[in-house]
Order: structure tokens, then C-alpha cells, then sequence
């Protein structure tokens, strides 16, 4: 029912709505396996994803991360996964309104998926804007 009024997909007859049937010879097609082809993993496992930074380098450093939404935090990286979610000690979370301070949160679990800057603090300091006009 979902593909109603639609030309595409196989008919009675092994012909096909809108055209010819595709042609798999073709440089690049891809060919469904036969059940007999088809790769095995080892029951239950699943191919390991491999972390998009290599963050141990950082592991027991200071670093700064900062969030979608604007949150801003720094502490010392405990540990970290392949979806860079990251556990840091020590955090403290720089807050700017209303007026400027910082919070003591401990130990925290950081999301990777929210994290947009990942940052070591040491070597860290503010840079005059090289796009803004000078004056």
C-alpha cells in the first residue's frame, strides 16, 4: 500500500513499473548476495567502530569543551568511547549571564554527540579576530 501510485519496483511477471529492469552489468551496480555469500560476522558481533580522534594523548590533561547551545566546560579527561562521549573530573563549567563565574561540577559524563569543540587548555588563548575589520 505504501507504494502506491509510484512507478518503480517489480510487477507480475518480473517486469518492472516505469522502464527496464536495472542493469547490473554496469560498472559499479551492485549485485544482492546469494544466502550462500553473504558475509558472517561471529554470532552476536558487530564490526567495531573506530573513534573519529584519537584522544588518548589527552587522557589525565586539562582539556575545554564546549556544547551546542553554548555551555562551556573544562576538566581533566578520565576517559572517552568510540562516540566521543567523554568522562571528565574536576569540571567546572564557565557560566556568562548574568554576570561572569564558574560552577564546581565533579565528576560528569559528557555526550558526545552535543560536543562541538574539544580543546587542550594548555596553549589556550584568546586571539585577536583576524576577520574583523581593524580600526
Amino acid at each position: 500500500m505504501a507504494d502506491r501510485g509510484r512507478n518503480t519496483g517489480p510487477i507480475r511477471g518480473g517486469a518492472f513499473r516505469g522502464g527496464a529492469a536495472p542493469i547490473l552489468s554496469q560498472p559499479g551496480a551492485r549485485r544482492p548476495f546469494a544466502p550462500s555469500q553473504q558475509p558472517q560476522l561471529p554470532s552476536g558481533d558487530k564490526p567495531r567502530r573506530e573513534a573519529i580522534l584519537d584522544l588518548t594523548k589527552y587522557v589525565n590533561e586539562k582539556i575545554r569543551v564546549k556544547f551546542t547551545g553554548g555551555r562551556e566546560v573544562t576538566g581533566i579527561l578520565k576517559g572517552y568511547d568510540q562516540l566521543l562521549n567523554l568522562v571528565l573530573d574536576e569540571v567546572e563549567e564557565l557560566i556568562l549571564e548574568p554576570e561572569p563565574h564558574t560552577r564546581n561540577l565533579g565528576l560528569v559524563v559528557l555526550r558526545g554527540p552535543t560536543i562541538t569543540i574539544l580543546s587542550p587548555l594548555d596553549g589556550f588563548e584568546e586571539i585577536a579576530n583576524p576577520f574583523q575589520a581593524q580600526e
